[in-house]
């Protein structure tokens, strides 16, 4: 009787998920799409997804964010952010951690995802991992969106890892990028995601949504030469955080 009212109590806090990022995007559609007609638009679009969006999104399930800075961000700058991915809350909790605009890269299957999809297409950069010559024109696009200032995020462990793994191996293309583009990469961790909201649907609940982001790792020394070297620098400091965070 105890585990059917807790599957029961997961399954609304599911359904209260769903419903506020809809009923989100729907309060605020006119102004989402307006700021979605142009590129140019784009920091005024992340400001309202930031505040208006993820913010009253994180709050409303009754996840409190706490984020702790080992370093700044600079205004104006751009970066090349990567964490952890666990969760659907991820995305919100990225938003929150950056004042600087930036661009996700992720797989165009998200699309897919009623409402959510159709602004997804519209903002984000889309890549099919299977097509290389979709992942070849992820670099063109993303040059364009650092030439006017904005910065790129990546979850470099591509697909949903099995829940019992705490890191997945990380893919190449965020640290060739930042390399290729001269950009610090700054690593994030997120603790409590999974815990919060995993994709395991009979799971989760409201708590606190700690966040860390570490010191940066500049590339502008770096040849491509060096991405193996800095995707594992970068995955160590993750997986050390989450280590201590489970031990």
């Amino acid at each position: 009787m105890l585990q059917l009212l807790k599957n029961i109590g997961h399954v609304l806090y599911r359904i209260w998920f769903y419903f506020l990022v809809a009923l989100l995007i729907f309060i605020f559609l006119p102004l989402l799409l307006i700021t979605t007609f142009s590129e140019k638009t784009y920091p005024q679009f992340f400001w309202l997804a930031r505040n208006f969006w993820a913010r009253p999104i994180m709050y409303g399930m009754g996840c409190v964010p706490r984020i702790e800075y080992e370093e700044r961000f600079e205004k104006g700058m751009s970066y090349m952010l990567v964490a952890n991915h666990t969760s659907m809350l991820d995305i919100m909790s990225m938003l929150l951690v950056s004042k600087n605009p930036f661009v996700f890269v992720g797989k165009r299957e998200l699309v897919k995802i009623p409402v959510f999809g159709f602004f997804y297409k519209r903002v984000c950069i889309m890549v099919d991992r299977e097509d290389v010559k979709s992942r070849t024109g992820v670099y063109r696009r993303a040059q364009r969106r650092l030439d006017k200032g904005l910065s790129i995020c990546i979850f470099p462990e591509g697909g949903v890892p099995d829940e019992r793994v705490v890191l997945d191996v990380f893919k190449d293309g965020a640290f060739k990028m930042a390399i290729a583009h001269n950009i610090p990469v700054v690593p994030i961790t997120f603790y409590d995601n999974k815990q919060r909201f995993s994709f395991t649907f009979l799971s989760g609940g409201p708590g606190r949504m700690r966040a860390k982001v570490h010191y940066f790792f500049p590339t502008e020394m770096l040849g491509e030469e060096d991405k193996t070297t800095l995707r594992e620098e970068v995955r160590q400091v993750i997986l050390n955080e989450l280590q201590m965070k489970n031990s």
